[in-house]
């Protein structure tokens, strides 16, 4: 694995190497001295692996290279390149993806070898411990997850390729192979019985238990209901979905608790979000669009797609208009001449309006009931037996809660099913990092791909879409592994 010494490099990542692979490095404190008891594991998942559970990159590369963004008034060159659909394997994008999913396992696989170094005193500290081991091990299967949905050129082929399998902390110089989806599919399973198990609902056990910013079932569930989906196994998606819903005690928000999620200011329907706390070295998510602010004058790099503003701005009622499009937008009428879109037609994105004190920080929201459902009305549609009525409904809970004003829709086919469902998540989960693998999974059923308005890019001439079955809708394994793994088998056309 010397390959992620480059990749360490190359992403600039605000971690160490070690994060990645096993190396003891001068001055390092050795598993004995970190974990001497089960207060020491506590520590060390809080400090170590959870600060780790990021989908910071699937955000930004998702948002870039579909149709969630244009080019914003003040961009200098940031994401131009990943915009016009230029995806190499020696970029950034899937080295960063790559190298902080595999950071997070390894800080896992860490915690589990160092654990067995821990002897409990009582029963009390021997459930503690393992219900440690249960968030730690939930938190790898997201990990996989989020691996194998931008890696694996197909996560419903249990033999096609998937990721590197590591389930322990490697030396330097291991090189592993890709293994088919099916081993890995293990892995996460056997990693999510453990923790549905072994994970504490007692707060003297588990000081966090049923915090949302930690592991709970309903994080467990859904982590499951998204594989299964992903794998197109909808009885099972289903039964997960329902699940993650019922173990939340959640509800989908109406439209005061939906602001203030987006706000921080309260959990809303929210089944597990990454904290990003004001104090503290945090990565900021709205940077993947603005320098300063999420205004007019905070120095936008990157916009909202015309095309889903319109969607949105079809409904003005939509509380998702309202607030994720902030008011400082200027707009240049129905169809502004492109050649001055950039400065003159400037829909400014407000998902994430920041903390009081940290303008572009928020929370990471990872699972939300809207998702459940919509994964509920997908399952209904591609099930065994398609209830298409059912799918309508579903897709209508979304629309009252977030207050559209819309009818019941009334399906003819299942890709008027298909492409309704696709419709809805782009609306509902934008800017969350959904869009890319939803169009690989649902473009050809829903006979729709990248939906881009000429306004944006600004390059004339930039193809407006691409073909769903176009090899970049899976991502390149990194260069850097590729060269320095020579086990490693590269995806299909890079």
């Amino acid at each position: 694995m010397k390959k992620i010494i480059l990749i360490c490099f190359m992403a600039m990542f605000a971690v160490s190497c070690q994060d990645a692979i096993d190396i003891v490095q001068d001055g390092e404190i050795n598993d004995a001295a970190t974990f001497r008891t089960v207060a020491d594991a506590r520590s060390f998942l809080v400090g170590d692996v959870y600060r780790r559970v990021d989908i910071t990159n699937e955000i930004s590369f998702t948002a870039v290279f579909t149709d969630e963004v244009g080019i914003g008034n003040n961009n200098g060159g940031q994401g131009r390149e990943l915009h016009r659909y230029f995806l190499f394997a020696s970029d950034g994008n899937a080295s960063s993806l790559w190298l902080s999913n595999y950071a997070t396992i390894n800080r896992v696989n860490r915690l589990i070898r160092g654990s067995a170094l821990i002897t409990t005193s009582t029963p009390e500290e021997e459930q503690a411990l393992n219900s440690i081991l249960a968030e730690a091990r939930a938190i790898r299967a997201f990990a996989y997850l989020q691996l194998q949905t931008f890696f694996s050129t197909n996560m419903a082929d249990d033999e096609a390729l998937g990721v590197m399998l590591v389930d322990f902390v490697p030396e330097i110089d291991v090189q592993l192979p890709r293994v088919p989806n099916a081993q890995i599919y293990e892995l996460m399973e056997a990693d999510l019985l453990f923790a549905e198990t072994n994970l504490s609902n007692s707060p003297a056990i588990n000081p966090f238990a049923n915090n949302y910013k930690y592991v709970t079932q309903g994080f467990i569930d859904a982590i499951r209901a998204r594989m299964y989906l992903y794998r197109k196994n909808y009885t099972l998606a289903a039964q997960y979905a329902q699940a993650a819903i019922t173990n939340s005690g959640l509800s989908l928000s109406n439209t005061a608790t939906y602001n203030s999620m987006w706000n921080d200011l309260g959990r809303g329907e929210t089944i597990f979000a990454a904290s990003r706390p004001s104090a503290g070295a945090w990565g900021n998510i709205a940077s993947s669009f603005f320098f300063n602010t999420t205004t007019l004058t905070g120095g936008c790099f990157h916009d909202m797609g015309r095309k889903l503003f319109n969607e949105l701005n079809s409904r003005p009622s939509d509380v998702r208009r309202i607030n994720w499009v902030d008011a400082t937008s200027i707009f240049d009428g129905a169809n502004p001449d492109p050649a001055d879109a950039v400065t003159k037609d400037v829909i400014v994105i407000n998902k994430y309006p920041g903390k009081a004190s940290q303008p572009l920080r928020n929370d990471l929201k990872i699972f939300r009931v809207s998702e459940m459902v919509l994964i509920l009305a997908e399952c209904a549609v591609g099930g065994s037996t398609p209830d298409l009525n059912l799918a309508a409904s579903l897709v209508q809970q979304i629309r009252t809660a977030r207050n559209t004003g819309q009818t019941l829709p009334a399906y003819g086919s299942a890709q008027e099913a298909w492409a309704d469902i696709l419709l809805e998540r782009r609306k509902e989960l934008c800017f969350e990092g959904h869009r890319y693998i939803d169009l690989k999974r649902l473009g050809a059923l829903a006979n729709t791909s990248i939906d881009r308005d000429i306004l944006d890019d600004n390059v004339l001439g930039t193809p407006l879409t691409l073909p769903i079955n176009d090899h970049r809708f899976t991502m390149p394994i990194p260069q850097d592994e590729v060269q320095g793994n020579p086990t490693i088998q590269q995806n299909p056309n890079y």
